[in-house]
């Protein structure tokens, strides 16, 4: 559709605002913090933007709960009080979990505890192995970054988490948290669900706190990098029996010390009960390991146990009497969505906490903003999100965690005669049982009764379910070699089960067992177990030793049933062969740099390869290459059956942000023109069960179509019939080399549920639907993936490599064409009428260039016409954060202060050097924020100068900015930006 312009005819001529010159900036200092009076900005269109997609801010002074309505789970909250945050006020900060997404461990802000926007991310990578990358069979799916701990301690900024498969827990510090990067200890070992916590009461001593089934502690040396005491068992459910709201899940646990009492908060779900918050109150941090005589002195009372509001964390409030409220920030799974924070009021009594109202938290229950704001502040607040439209115009700021380092290993030494060749001895059994021991108590015989040649191995007088056959082959097996391995498995005894599970597993040293195939044979018929595994990279293994078993079960459930469990059983045929290597490296241009920055809602599906996904190849586009063939040969490591993976979760470089709830729309468009016979590219809406559109390339024909994977999810994946295009859901593409794509997601009919609609268009104009709407989309049980459902723009290869895809823009709104609502531009019309009422005198160059920028796009949308709600809410919600980013901050008087920022080489590295002089009659304080630390320049006097060189590390530093706050010695403090131009150090 046309409209006319929202300005109604000649547009307002606004003045310029003043110039600050590229490498110098002049500062103004604040007039006022308030918006203009409405009669000072005269008649314009009501322009009251609704709240972000994932506010639940009503506006009337009371929010909903969850808050988000998207995936945001293990939340941990730092506060930073008002007399050191730099802004008269507190300033709150929020870590989630992420697993195996990258950037991994995103730092959110709020000043409101309501509102909430992305501002850092505590790494790029958890790792360059195998398992964060996809390579080599490996993936982290459900595993990586977990259940994360915050806290900020004297002026610095730490981040605990453990990892299930990246080398245990690690400690990340920083002394900025939004704008700073991270240094990282690795402590090690394990530590599940962590909880750092500095005891203030003994000199800020640190502890972790951690544990499922138990609450157990480690103290931390001074700085952080050992491990020098343990505390087990401070406390565990057997402690209080009778206590019904004790048992089940106990984990997940953070720690507080509020009025001289230590409080431990863990999620519990005790049998045929809900989720639930219980909490342990004690005077005594380490509990029983510091009384006199060994008794618990930590008493225990059910926190929350309404409609599944669990783990999660106490946040601090500051009163107008100065003493600090409790509030609880406590998820709730709410899936397929996620698991969605929740900010509860708690009443608090004896030093005793009630939560909601008596107890009771409904969903989508209301509650009073605990701080409050002034209406343009509000109003800003409202804005932010951590979902976002985006046009890839690669105009987002340069971040920290995009200069990660990391030193790449070696290739391996590889022993190529091991390779290809059988590495089992005697595995037919034709020399009876030489080469084999026996694993447990069995009696091993050669036999007669063959799979095939003339014996095979007759197993008799088991007493546990691993009893039976093993073969040590520790010095044949080497790290990032990928082995298949194999077995032919019969059973006969007629009191045993008609089917049955069998496995063959590796026992790695200890009590570490991993399951590398199974199968479920029948009785009486020879079956196959198969399956293949990869020694990971750099992790020569200490001990491997090859065994087939039954399930495991307890000496118990064995002697009440030994015919289900310990039956005899055949064995012939056992193989293991290293496949030739093909093993895929870690490359420095995959790690490195690219020049192409993502705004911070995005994340990848694992690390991605930075040598195939770009924003500069094609200026306003997202490019995706395809850097590798997907093979079909991945499996779910983390799963004991080890499921294989789809092309969908195998391919790299996937795009993902968060969805939504109830419901939640994204377009894109998508140019094809590149693609490869092979590739299939798309928008998709996924978890382990997913739905997406996408074209495919197959034999010189382009087609568009959908697939819909749902469950239940089988153990052997044909990759080919589950992401085959639905019947009746199929376009032929002809001659087009474009088409645009949308995907409507519907979290509410019914909840608990997702369901998608697709729809497509040729000419951007006319849309039509593929199909009805597909899905159901569930918890999947088994937990693979363990997240919400995620937008994803995704490429990928199944013959040859280098095809690639272009993406122009991803729009967003929270209506879905099934809605029948139609087209509603009034808010977009509101914005741009709001936008031409203001002067760029009022308020601060850079806020007024950017809104500039976003007026401009919105504009030019205006002119296109509008065929989708995402093409006028993905302009309006940008035009409009900008909008409200103007209402409090206003006029600036001239500051002779002034701020320059250089780039030069030393020893073959750029060199940022930020100068400041101040012309002022009066000392100030100088605070500049770069990509690269940060630097305070305090009380700097009437004609003095101070400089700092922030080293970058890079050979070629890109342009960017300096983000610098002047606060003058009784005056307000004042934001500016300065840039830098770019540096080649290079030979």
């Amino acid at each position: 559709m046309r409209k006319r312009h929202p300005a109604g005819g000649a547009r307002p001529r606004s003045r310029t605002a003043r110039a600050a010159g590229a490498l110098v900036a002049t500062l103004g200092l604040a007039a006022s913090l308030l918006a203009p009076s409405a009669s000072a900005q005269g008649e314009t269109p009501a322009w009251d933007p609704a709240p972000s997609f994932t506010s639940t801010d009503q506006g009337d002074g009371t929010y909903t709960v969850p808050l988000f309505n998207a995936d945001v789970p293990d939340i941990s909250v730092a506060r930073v009080p008002a007399a050191e945050s730099g802004e008269g006020r507190d300033v709150y900060y929020m870590i989630s979990t992420t697993m195996h997404l990258s950037p991994g461990a995103p730092i959110m802000r709020s000043y409101d505890l309501v509102n909430w926007e992305i501002v850092n991310y505590v790494f790029d990578r958890g790792s360059i192995n195998d398992s964060f990358s996809l390579r080599n069979g490996e993936n982290s799916y459900g595993q990586g970054q977990w259940a994360s701990s915050l806290r900020y301690h004297e002026g610095r900024f730490y981040v605990f988490f453990n990892t299930n498969n990246l080398g245990g827990a690690y400690i990340y510090s920083t002394d900025d948290v939004e704008n700073g990067s991270w240094d990282k200890i690795a402590l090690g070992r394990g530590l599940h669900d962590g909880s750092l916590f500095f005891d203030e009461s003994d000199g800020g001593t640190p502890y972790v706190f951690y544990g499922s089934g138990a609450v157990h502690a480690v103290r931390l040396s001074e700085d952080l990098t050992q491990i020098v005491a343990e505390y087990p068992n401070i406390v565990r459910p057997a402690d209080y029996p009778g206590q019904p709201f004790v048992g089940g899940l106990f984990e997940g646990t953070q720690v507080f010390e509020i009025d001289g009492y230590y409080y431990l908060v863990l999620i519990t779900w005790p049998s045929g009960q809900g989720r639930q918050v219980v909490l342990f109150r004690a005077e005594e941090l380490l509990g029983r390991h510091a009384t006199s005589d060994g008794s618990n002195p930590y008493v225990a009372r059910s926190g929350l146990n309404s409609n599944g509001f669990a783990q999660g964390s106490l946040v601090p409030i500051a009163g107008e009497d100065g003493q600090d409220t409790w509030h609880g920030m406590f998820f709730r799974d709410t899936f397929p969505i996620g698991r969605i924070p929740a900010l509860i009021p708690a009443t608090w009594s004896d030093g005793w906490p009630v939560f909601g109202n008596a107890g009771v938290v409904p969903v989508g229950g209301a509650f009073p903003r605990p701080i409050e704001l002034s209406e343009a502040e509000h109003r800003l607040e409202r804005q932010r999100a951590i979902v976002a439209s985006d046009d890839f115009d690669n105009d987002a700021p340069h971040r920290p965690w995009m200069d990660e380092e990391w030193d790449i290993p070696a290739a391996p030494d590889v022993d190529e005669s091991l390779l290809g060749v059988e590495l089992l001895t005697n595995g037919g059994f034709e020399d009876g049982t030489t080469g084999w021991q026996v694993n447990g108590t069995a009696q091993l015989a050669a036999s007669e009764d063959a799979y095939s040649g003339d014996q095979a191995l007759r197993v008799t007088g088991r007493v546990d379910t691993g009893s039976g056959p093993i073969q040590d082959v520790t010095a044949k097996v080497q790290p990032g070699i990928t082995y298949d391995v194999s077995a032919m498995i019969r059973y006969d005894d007629p009191a045993s089960p008609a089917t049955k599970q069998f496995f063959i597993t590796s026992h790695n040293g200890g009590s570490s067992y991993t399951n590398r195939a199974t199968v479920t044979a029948r009785r009486g018929e020879w079956a196959r177990i198969e399956g293949s595994f990869t020694v990971p990279a750099g992790q020569p293994p200490t001990t491997m030793r090859l065994f087939v078993e039954t399930p495991w079960v307890n000496s118990a459930t064995v002697a009440a049933d030994p015919a289900a469990h310990i039956m005899d059983l055949l064995v012939d045929d056992v193989s293991l062969v290293g496949r030739p290597t093909v093993t895929e490296l870690p490359h420095p241009d995959e790690i490195a740099f690219n020049g192409s920055r993502l705004d911070e809602v995005w994340q990848w599906n694992h690390a991605p390869d930075n040598r195939y996904w770009s924003l500069t190849d094609r200026d306003g586009w997202l490019r995706l290459t395809t850097g590798k063939a997907v093979t079909g040969d991945y499996v779910f490591t983390k799963l004991g059956d080890r499921p294989g993976l789809t092309y969908l979760e195998e391919a790299r470089n996937t795009l993902s942000q968060r969805t939504f709830g109830p419901r939640s729309s994204a377009e894109t468009t998508l140019d094809f023109s590149g693609m490869r016979d092979g590739d299939t590219a798309g928008l998709a809406v996924y978890n382990r069960g997913f739905s997406y559109v996408a074209v495919r390339r197959d034999g010189g024909e382009t087609t568009l179509g959908v697939v819909n994977r749902v469950q239940p999810f089988p153990v052997v994946v044909d990759q080919e019939a589950t992401e085959a295009f639905l019947p009746g859901t199929t376009v032929d593409l002809g001659e087009a080399t474009e088409v645009h794509l949308k995907a409507d997601a519907d979290f509410a009919s019914p909840t608990g549920q997702l369901w998608t609609t697709f729809y497509y268009s040729l000419d951007g104009e006319t849309w039509s639907p593929l199909g009805q709407r597909v899905g159901p989309q569930t918890l999947d049980g088994t937990l693979a993936h363990f997240m919400g459902h995620r937008f994803g723009l995704f490429n990928y290869a199944t013959e040859e490599t280098g095809g690639h895809v272009d993406f122009d823009h991803f729009l967003l709104s929270d209506t879905l064409t099934a809605q029948g609502a139609g087209i509603d531009t009034a808010p977009l019309e509101a914005a741009i009428a709001h936008a031409h009422t203001l002067d760029a005198a009022d308020h601060p160059a850079p806020e007024w260039a950017a809104m500039q920028r976003e007026l401009a796009k919105a504009e030019a949308a205006w002119e296109r016409g509008f065929s989708t709600q995402n093409q006028v809410d993905a302009p309006e919600r940008a035009l409009s954060l900008e909008l409200a980013r103007l209402g409090v901050l206003t006029a600036q008087q001239p500051l002779d202060v002034t701020v320059t920022a250089d780039t030069r080489c030393v020893v073959g590295r750029a060199v940022l050097a930020v100068r400041a002089h101040n012309g002022e009659e009066v000392p100030v304080t100088v605070r500049a924020d770069s990509a690269h630390g940060s630097r305070t320049f305090a009380d700097l006097a009437p004609g003095r100068s101070a400089a700092h060189a922030f080293t970058t590390r890079q050979v070629v530093l890109p342009p960017g900015e300096v983000s610098v706050t002047v606060t003058p010695e009784g005056g307000s403090p004042l934001e500016l930006t300065v840039p830098h131009v770019a540096q080649s150090c290079g030979a």
